[in-house]
């Protein structure tokens, strides 16, 4: 869950506010885009097999057009 990660990187700086958290923010985003991909796909009707091909062709970053 996005709140973890978000506390994880608050005690890594305050306990060194040098440290390099790059990778926790990187996760950090994932999380929240994870959590709001949830969201909307479970406010949506069902999808046919196409379109889940095509919304997972975008999230590997491919061309869907």
């Amino acid at each position: 869950m996005w709140t973890h990660t978000r506390s994880k990187i608050a005690h890594t700086l305050k306990n060194n506010p040098d440290a390099d958290v790059t990778d926790l923010r990187v996760q950090l985003k994932a999380e929240h885009l994870a959590a709001y991909i949830q969201k909307v796909v479970d406010s949506a009707p069902p999808l046919t097999p196409a379109q889940r091909d095509r919304l997972a062709l975008l999230l590997r970053g491919g061309d869907a057009a």
